[in-house]
């Protein structure tokens, strides 16, 4: 037979090898095992098992992951001659039983820890090679158990998201491979007739409008084509929108027009880059931990019930600005509250920001309680040219009191971290009724403190609800250690299928969607 359809790495030697020729290049790389130690054959066929095998790398893309990596297309074919009547010797066909496994092996560690270091991307968290799950031993114990494609699904990182996030790729795919449907994105919408597309306007893209959110399920696929941009439609843009961490007004912008128009086929890929980031982010090691989404601009913090995280509080949050101060990917465990607490301004914004305010407008030093502190600790509460320039040279530094105008708020949960980033308050809530909220110089605020507050004393009963609103509104800082650390982890996911089974888009505010593209598609040959 031919081996010209052989894919992957090895597929021009096969095509001018053989079949023979297929089993030597495999031996190159697969591990030596005896007739007598074969997983995946007997009697010179393959096993129930080796088809199994061969399925789920091929279906490896229901995953975000790429057949293609493991050689899928080319097993198949050896498995298939050799189910055809084809012969080999005992060395070529225990070479062929290591490809194999090594495919598997390799496909499982992808499956179970991602394809590519977390911190060439950006993210600060530790490789999870150290969580006990070693991809050969569970291969051999699931070939023997015969739950391979049990085992297989059981491997999947233990993310509260990832399987439904998973569910979203396959229909996303469907939709992207059939051709009626995906042919509806061929060509872009046409320009708004103005900077933004009102409800009861008219517009030529009314009907492809329609059609897309049909299409995408935003819009019962009963529902007449219109004329104009009025009822129905607007009924299904606002239903996008909220999907996609849009305002959902029904009214078409700048921002609702770009993502109307990316295909199915990129929100495969970026769903596919969000099933791997979802690889590497930190479990849940305790029964309780907070995640803060940096696009989605959410906070939720989980508790285990049943073994199952469960969202207990759930809230808006506002992030770094996404030109300059762009709050960083990391896990860290939170240690302290501080009630009314000061604001020890960071250098950097003291010195572009507010000594040159404050010599433009010193009245602005005491109207937001601002004062110097020396290295020693001695405090200096007069404005003076002196001072500001030794801020400027590093010799003082300035710090807000607790107050009012205390750009923390009443309240600051500290999770130390090199970046010196943490969880507060802030004097400025009508911020959070904006969609987009990266705002800050790198630092989380969030909406409702108490909730939050609650949530993180949940361990120490005797600090109630009456109790915390005393501290934040007592005026005095004051620090509380946690009995318990609570695990923090500030992720960057653009696609999450929500708790009613919506799959939510968000703008990639920071590029990291961009640059783990291309990490992905840049990674060097495969080791064994």
């Amino acid at each position: 037979m031919s081996f010209r359809c052989f894919t992957g790495r090895y597929g021009e030697r096969a095509a001018r090898a053989g079949l023979f020729g297929v089993l030597v290049v495999l031996a190159a790389w697969s591990a030596a095992v005896s007739a007598q130690d074969l997983l995946w054959f007997e009697g010179g066929r393959p096993r129930v098992a080796a088809w199994q095998a061969v399925d789920i790398l091929q279906n490896a893309a229901d995953d975000g992951l790429e057949p293609e990596d493991y050689d899928a297309a080319g097993l198949r074919n050896v498995l298939t001659a050799l189910e055809g009547g084809a012969s080999l010797p005992e060395a070529d066909l225990a070479a062929l039983d290591g490809a194999v496994t090594t495919a598997l092996r390799r496909f499982l560690a992808d499956l179970h820890f991602g394809r590519i270091d977390p911190r060439s991307v950006h993210a600060n968290f530790a490789l999870p090679r150290s969580n006990g799950f070693d991809p050969a031993a569970y291969l051999r114990n699931a070939v023997a158990a015969g739950r391979l494609r049990e085992a297989v699904r059981e491997a999947e990182p233990a993310q509260p998201f990832y399987a439904g996030l998973r569910r979203a790729l396959v229909r996303y795919r469907e939709l992207a491979d059939d051709p009626p449907r995906s042919a509806l994105w061929a060509r872009a919408l046409p320009p708004l007739p103005h900077r933004k597309l009102q409800p009861g306007e008219a517009w030529a893209g009314t009907s492809l409008l329609a059609e897309r959110l049909m299409a995408l399920g935003d819009l019962p696929a009963t529902t007449p084509l219109p004329q104009r941009y009025e009822g129905a439609v607007v009924d299904g843009v606002r239903a996008f929108q909220a999907r996609h961490g849009l305002a959902a007004d029904g009214v078409i912008g700048r921002e609702t027009l770009v993502q109307l128009d990316l295909s199915p086929a990129a929100r495969v890929r970026q769903i596919g880059l969000n099933l791997e980031r979802l690889r590497w982010t930190p479990l849940m090691k305790g029964p309780r931990m907070i995640v803060v989404n940096v696009p989605e601009f959410v906070l939720r913090a989980y508790e285990l019930q049943g073994g199952v995280p469960a969202v207990k509080v759930r809230m808006k949050v506002i992030v770094g600005k996404a030109l300059d101060t762009r709050t960083p990917i990391f896990a860290e465990e939170m240690r302290f509250i501080e009630f009314s607490p000061f604001w020890n301004v960071p250098p950097s914004i003291a010195q572009a920001e507010v000594v040159p305010r404050l010599k433009r407008e010193p009245a602005w030093f005491g109207k937001q309680g601002f004062e110097f502190v020396a290295g020693d600790g001695r405090v200096l509460t007069n404005l003076s040219n002196d001072n500001l320039e030794a801020v400027l040279r590093g010799q003082l530094r300035i710090r807000q009191r607790p107050g009012p105008k205390n750009a923390l708020g009443d309240i600051k949960f500290v999770f130390p971290n090199n970046d010196n980033i943490y969880l507060h308050h802030t004097p400025a809530p009508q911020l959070f009724a904006r969609w987009r909220r990266d705002f800050s110089h790198g630092c989380i605020r969030v909406e409702g403190p108490v909730a939050l507050a609650r949530f993180v004393l949940q361990a120490q009963p005797d600090w109630d609800e009456a109790r915390i609103r005393e501290a934040m509104d007592k005026g005095k800082s004051a620090t509380l250690r946690l009995r318990e650390p609570l695990p923090v982890v500030i992720a960057y996911n653009t696609a999450l299928q929500q708790a009613d089974g919506r799959v939510s888009f968000f703008p990639d505010i920071y590029g990291h969607d961009a640059l783990l593209d291309e990490a992905l598609r840049k990674r060097g040959p495969r080791k064994n």
